[in-house]
């Protein structure tokens, strides 16, 4: 009976993790789609990349 309460606790713990990390991966997926939505709509938008110090500034004489 012990090891039948030890495996019923075991199988309810491994259940936790799977879940726990079942959840990890969502917001994960969730936030690099969100990452990549923001990426395309700044691509799609008129705001471009900035430019490099060195094109800034004029040569001087």
């Amino acid at each position: 009976m012990f090891e039948y309460e030890i495996q019923k606790q075991r199988t309810a713990e491994l259940l936790r993790q799977a879940d726990h990390q079942r959840l990890v991966n969502e917001i994960r997926r969730a936030r690099r789609d969100a990452r990549r939505a923001a990426r395309r709509s700044a691509k799609d938008g008129t705001e471009g990349r900035v430019s490099s110090l060195r094109s800034r500034f004029v040569r001087a004489a």
